[in-house]
């Protein structure tokens, strides 16, 4: 029998414990002084309890009506807490609209960079995504993304970048997971590879194997550096460093004052910084020492401070120079080609003492217990031979 309860009874109720109304609705006090509102019922052989709210919030009035609405889903079959939840979620799915994937990009980088291995992952994650993603349906809500989108995003590229293609399924894969989990999305992930786009596309392996970048012929390399350095901003000064060094495009990007000895004229690239994880020393060049010396003063922890303090300067910064001299048909990563192919062609130098140069791994275990320097010695004299090539136009 239902009206067990009265309002006055429930405003003077303190003592904890279940109190029935009837009809399945019973009013739940804690030790706390706190009331609320819970609805108990069997469905299917299976009893459950459903919290209809505080009594602070619904009067008794208004939970019986609630609890009425629950009984008549019972009575149709139908789960009052299913229910509930899909209309929440409904409701949430209707509020995604809102959310565009470059928004549950941006927040899926922000929650993961703490756990990688530098910034330069981050980095290579936002550049990737605004490269690819963002022009087809970086503001479309993440919700309307599907098979279709995607695969206009990665066809493009899929056959000419097959390695880039292969990072920018990835981590659209994993961003729209990362939106399905927050509740912005709900259908099957179509960034999703097996049984999916490996329906769509060909594997990488039958695609190319190997994605070269761009790379200037090493004679060319002096005419091109001196248009550098009649590049204003410090996007060039970074660019001529970074050839100078041989250094990857993060290493040079990163470069922290408390890195650089000026005084013994080497830059120390710490492990967590290095593609193989390993202290990288590099021996600086008089034509290096005379970029850093225009760059003190302008940040107290990055050598190529960006427009943020404290902050380097932006990964694009270097492409958009790029751009600016008219040679999209290159890659900075390219001038690491090129300076190997200097030293192999025109140079005596060993080629351990070149790979070393370029912070690769190429021997043994056993070859790198027998040696344990790093031919320092002979690497500054190849980067004065080669800083002495790049400044001879």
């Amino acid at each position: 029998m239902a009206g067990k309860l009265t309002a006055l009874g429930v405003a003077k109720l303190k003592n904890p414990g279940m109190y029935g109304d009837g009809g399945g609705l019973w009013l739940q006090v804690t030790g706390a002084g706190g009331k609320s509102w819970i609805f108990r019922y069997t469905l299917r052989g299976k009893s459950r309890e459903m919290g209809l709210g505080s009594a602070g919030t619904f009067t008794l009035a208004e939970a019986r009506d609630k609890a009425l609405t629950c009984r008549k889903l019972c009575y149709e079959g139908i789960d009052p807490i299913e229910m509930r939840r899909g209309q929440r979620q409904e409701a949430a799915i209707e509020a995604a609209k809102a959310i565009t994937f470059r928004t549950c990009a941006e927040g899926y980088i922000e929650a993961h960079k703490a756990g990688w291995r530098n910034d330069k992952h981050a980095g290579q994650w936002t550049a990737t995504l605004a490269t690819y993603a963002y022009p087809v349906f970086g503001d479309l809500p993440v919700q309307a993304i599907d098979t279709g989108l995607v695969l206009k995003a990665l066809q493009a590229i899929w056959t000419s970048k097959p390695e880039t293609a292969t990072r920018v399924r990835g981590r659209i894969e994993s961003v729209l997971d990362w939106a399905a989990t927050q509740g912005y999305r709900r259908s099957e992930n179509p960034a999703r590879w097996k049984g999916h786009l490996a329906n769509l596309l060909p594997k990488r392996s039958k695609v190319r194997k190997v994605e070269h970048h761009a790379a200037l012929p090493f004679k060319e390399v002096p005419a091109f550096l001196k248009k550098v350095g009649e590049q204003p901003g410090i996007a060039a000064k970074l660019m001529a460093f970074t050839i100078l060094t041989a250094a990857r495009t993060g290493e040079a990007l990163g470069a922290r004052w408390s890195e650089i000895d000026l005084e013994a004229r080497i830059w120390t690239v710490p492990a967590e910084r290095m593609k193989a994880g390993a202290e990288h020393r590099v021996p600086l060049s008089s034509g290096v020492m005379g970029i850093l010396a225009e760059m003190q003063g302008l940040d107290d922890t990055f050598v190529f401070p960006g427009g943020r303090r404290g902050k380097p300067l932006s990964n694009m910064a270097m492409l958009v120079l790029l751009r600016r001299m008219k040679r999209e048909d290159l890659t900075v990563h390219g001038f690491r080609s090129s300076f190997r192919d200097w030293a192999s062609e025109t140079t005596d130098f060993p080629s351990e003492v070149v790979e070393m140069a370029l912070a690769h791994t190429v021997e043994s275990k056993v070859e790198r217990a027998y040696r344990r320097g790093d031919l320092f010695e002979k690497r500054r004299e190849l980067m004065a031979a080669w800083a002495t090539h790049c400044s001879s136009q």
